[in-house]
């Protein structure tokens, strides 16, 4: 696995990372020893930057990636996030990003990880109520602790993320970015890449859709939250279909998969992208590593944005897009 670095002053992470989220809950039941085997096979393959977050589970996400990479610490550039408040029983409570906050947040995150430091920290979702300042300069004292090595932010604006940044150097942006995900393209890109901050994009298979495993809304398991999303829903799932199609047959002409071309195309967007597709599965994961080797010419890339130009997905990425969104 090739490596790539998140910004000018970065972690040097795989090209590809693992995101985690799905292991513990959303995606269906959670299996804690299957993630646990996915994640340490994922350190196998080279794969060295996993990401979880304290809302998922809640909390017991962290505590599955602890237990995964202990042992194994040096191999891994581990990535966690806070903002989005949950309590035990899942209650979602609102986001927070107090400085009072963040610091409880972090040493919470530690303990559950089993780690003395966080390689890369995310604010998870922007709390409008305080100043993006403040937030920041909470994190900034976390790094002057030792506590956490490089910032990142998740799903803010522009604006948000240039004065973040004037705060203290961000790393990183996570936000998603997939074939039927481009806004990024709009905004959000060039002004990372104006910044110096690197581009860490979740759901870069559409959340499942790109792989072509679903068919039917019926495919899914009963207490998936896809089942609540817009483009899962009706019309859109049929419609967002035909691109799942258009996509497959470009793949099936150079013999991979249509999860693993969509990752492709997402890897081929730039060197300061890295994309974590999140899996509960081993034979999908070295599926998606196996994508890292794929080249895509200029003719493909062409074929790909005439099948899936900006724009293409029908209905919005979240049935609620306010900052609470995961």
């Amino acid at each position: 696995m090739e490596s790539r670095r998140l910004g000018a002053n970065g972690p040097q992470v795989s090209a590809e990372g693992l995101g985690c989220m799905g292991m513990s809950e959303f995606y269906g039941s959670a299996d804690e020893a299957a993630g646990k085997e996915v994640i340490q096979r994922a350190l196998d393959l080279g794969v060295s930057f996993i990401d979880t977050a304290d809302a998922y589970g809640p909390f017991t996400n962290e505590k599955l990636v602890g237990e995964a990479i202990a042992g194994r610490r040096d191999e891994v550039v581990l990535a966690t996030k806070f903002g989005i408040v949950r309590g035990e029983n899942g209650e979602r409570l609102g986001v927070r990003g107090d400085p009072e906050y963040v610091r409880a947040a972090c040493d919470a995150s530690l303990q559950r990880l089993g780690v003395e430091r966080i390689d890369l920290y995310y604010q998870h979702r922007f709390d409008p109520k305080v100043p993006i300042e403040e937030t920041v300069g909470a994190m900034a004292e976390l790094v002057g602790q030792g506590k956490v090595a490089h910032l990142g932010l998740s799903e803010v604006a522009p604006e948000t993320i240039r004065r973040a940044q004037a705060t203290h150097p961000i790393a990183a942006l996570q936000t998603e970015y997939s074939l039927w995900s481009r806004d990024p393209e709009d905004e959000l890109l060039p002004t990372v890449r104006e910044l110096g901050i690197g581009f860490v994009a979740y759901s870069p298979l559409g959340r499942g859709f790109l792989t072509g495993r679903y068919r039917s809304i019926e495919d899914l398991p009963e207490d998936d939250f896809r089942r609540g999303n817009p483009r899962f829903e009706g019309a859109n799932f049929e419609r967002n279909l035909e691109l799942v199609e258009k996509v497959e047959e470009i793949a099936a002409e150079k013999g991979v998969a249509a999860g693993q071309l969509a990752l492709a195309w997402v890897l081929a967007q730039g060197e300061d992208i890295v994309p974590i597709p999140g899996t509960k599965h081993i034979q999908y994961l070295e599926q998606n590593v196996a994508a890292a080797a794929i080249e895509l010419s200029d003719e493909d890339l062409s074929r790909i944005e005439a099948v899936a130009p900006a724009g293409v997905a029908i209905g919005d990425r979240y049935a609620d897009m306010s900052p609470l969104g995961l």
